[in-house]
């Protein structure tokens, strides 16, 4: 059992920590079911004709108006998808994934001044 103290959690095994009600919860924000099915798409789409690519070659830097063109393709085959009833297709879903963290990451840069 813990209880709490002074702003701390104090475990039975005497240690304490500080408590967690203002801190950012990054492991319940995310799943880690959507973490690996999005890391699995991604490893496919490192394999292209010229060899493998780095992971981390789109944080290089793609103008955001070809994430918004991409991101819009992929939207559309999720919306008719959902209009008709069918199941979407999972790589749609991971592309406008990408695409939107790529949009985020562009702007966060911009942002901060590191364009």
């Amino acid at each position: 059992m813990n209880a709490e103290f002074g702003g701390k959690q104090k475990f039975d095994t005497g240690a304490t920590r500080d408590m967690s009600d203002d801190k950012i919860d990054y492991e319940g924000f995310i799943s880690p079911l959507v973490v690996e099915a999005f890391g699995e798409y991604m490893h496919r789409a490192r394999h292209t004709d010229a060899g493998l690519r780095d992971s981390d070659n789109w944080q290089k830097g793609i103008p955001i108006s070809v994430y918004m063109k991409s991101m819009l393709r992929h939207m559309m085959s999720v919306w008719l998808a959902h209009r008709k009833g069918t199941q979407c297709s999972m790589d749609d879903l991971m592309g406008l994934k990408f695409n939107v963290d790529g949009m985020i990451l562009e702007e966060i840069k911009l942002r901060n001044g590191n364009s």
